[in-house]
Order: C-alpha cells, then structure tokens, then sequence
C-alpha cells in the first residue's frame, strides 16, 4: 500500500490550456463547437477530476458575434458536476481572416501553460492541420499528434497514450511544457449545459490584427464529393483493436503479373483503380 500512496501522492495538478474554434455542422453549416476541439476539452476536464489542482484556461482566437458566441458557449457548458466549473474563456479578439497563429505564440508564451490541447485540424478556414506544429516550432515545444488519453503527469513529465493505425496505441512519456494534438481517438466530448453556458463570462483581449496573406490569395469554392478510398480498419474496443492490428489483409481477386511491359503493368494499375472506384 505505501508504494501506492507515495505513487499517488507525487501526481500533480497542472496549468492547462485548451485551443477552441468556430466549427461548422456538416449537414447544415451552421456554426457549432468543433468536434475535435469539444474532445479536447472533455480530455483536459478529465484531468482536473483524476488531478487534483488541475486549472482549465480556454483560449479562442476570432471575431465575437452572435453566432461564433453561441458555439463558443457549447465549450463553456461542458463543465458540469462538483469541483468543476468554467467561468470564463479567453478571447483573443481580431477580425476575420487574420492569422491566429502569432496572438496565440504571444499569449501562451505570457501565460505559461504547462500543457496545451488544441483539435488535429479546424473545421472552418483552411483546416490543413498545421496550427499545432506552428505554434510547437514558435514555442520550441514538444508536440504529440493524434492522443488517446492522458494516464498520468509526475515530476513534470506527462505520460499519454497516442492512438497509431489499425487500432494500435503507443505510450509515451514527454517533458513538459508541451502541445498535444487530439482527433477522433480521443474520447467523445459530453453534451453542453444551458445554464452554465449562458452564467460564463468572456475575457477579451485585444491583439494586434495581422492579416493572413496566403489565405487571402486562395479561391474558395464548395467541396466537391471525393473519389472513393479504399477499406480502412475502424476498431473501437481493445478486442476489435488487436484483432485489427494482428490480421492480415486478405486479397481477394487480385493477380501477380509477371514478364509483362511497362504498358501492360500499367493498364493492370489503371484497371484496378476504375474497380475500386478510386478513379472515375
């Protein structure tokens, strides 16, 4: 038992920062919290219950109006049951189309987070992915891409759990300060509370605006539907996750083409692609 205590004992709580954004609801594009920024606070409110200590700061970077208001309150209503609260988020206040990237290496290089969790990638804007390597190459900060959960933070080293292909996890143990990036592995965020979504406050902070050049030369245009990929493994229990990682794909159909011309080879290629629709 004493090692257990002395084990319990040396978990610390931690300064935590969670990136939020404006997402967009697929069927109707209405403004709504973003799925993976809304996990990322789920996994940061998890923390604050297992460690004792903990404090949540939530940090968005844009324009306030009313519909980005009412998707940013469905972050602050997910704090729900005893101990845990969030009063307020931080807003860092700049018209559309600047560049988040610049007030934010500010902001968390003043306030000092020992941990960050922002979304894999947005879904409004240009959604590339490249915000939390952005600001770990700003920060000189470790990132970690793609987390399952957090296990546990002891002498300032956090140990997480990032969720790899066909349903493998690896576990890793990095030094803090750093950045963690989340995604659909993580797990799924808690419904938002009215009444402590409407009670919450935003701290407003003015910035600097810096308009994002690159962006203002793309051309935007509604997606169009994406050519067909090929099977990918979902698994979500550990059962499903190691069968997925220990099987082997079986071919079914397939041939082995031997002696034959570049042409030949190619037009094989060509033809399997029509048939798995990759091509059209």
């Amino acid at each position: 038992m004493q090692p257990d205590l002395h084990q319990k004992q040396q978990q610390e709580g931690i300064d935590v920062a969670v990136l939020v954004s404006i997402g967009r609801h697929p069927a109707t594009g209405r403004a709504r919290r973003a799925e993976q920024d809304s996990r990322g606070l789920e996994l940061a409110l998890a923390m604050e219950a297992e460690l004792p200590g903990t404090r949540i700061s939530v940090l968005h970077a844009g324009s306030q109006d009313v519909d980005s208001e009412a998707a940013l309150r469905g972050y602050l209503g997910m704090a729900t049951g005893g101990g845990m609260g969030l009063e307020s988020m931080t807003l860092l206040e700049q018209p559309e189309g600047s560049d988040a990237i610049q007030p934010l290496v500010e902001h968390l290089a003043a306030t000092s987070p020992q941990l960050v969790i922002t979304g894999a990638r947005a879904e409004r804007g240009e959604g590339s992915g490249l915000l939390p390597y952005a600001l770990a190459e700003h920060l000189g900060w470790p990132l970690v891409n793609s987390l399952a959960s957090v296990e546990k933070v002891e002498n300032g080293v956090v140990t997480l759990l990032q969720a790899l292909p066909r349903g493998q996890r690896r576990r890793l143990k990095v030094r803090l300060p750093a950045i963690i990036s989340v995604d659909e592995a993580a797990p799924a965020a808690r419904q938002s509370a009215f009444g402590p979504a409407r009670r919450a406050t935003f701290a407003i902070t003015t910035t600097t605006p810096e308009a994002d050049s690159e962006l203002a030369q793309w051309h935007l245009a509604p997606a169009r539907k994406r050519p067909k990929r090929l099977k990918i493994v979902k698994a979500a229990s550990a059962r499903d996750r190691f069968k997925a990682a220990a099987s082997k794909a079986e071919g079914k159909g397939g041939q082995v083409l031997t002696d034959v011309t570049p042409e030949q080879g190619a037009e094989a290629i060509y033809k399997l692609l029509k048939e798995e629709d990759v091509l059209r």
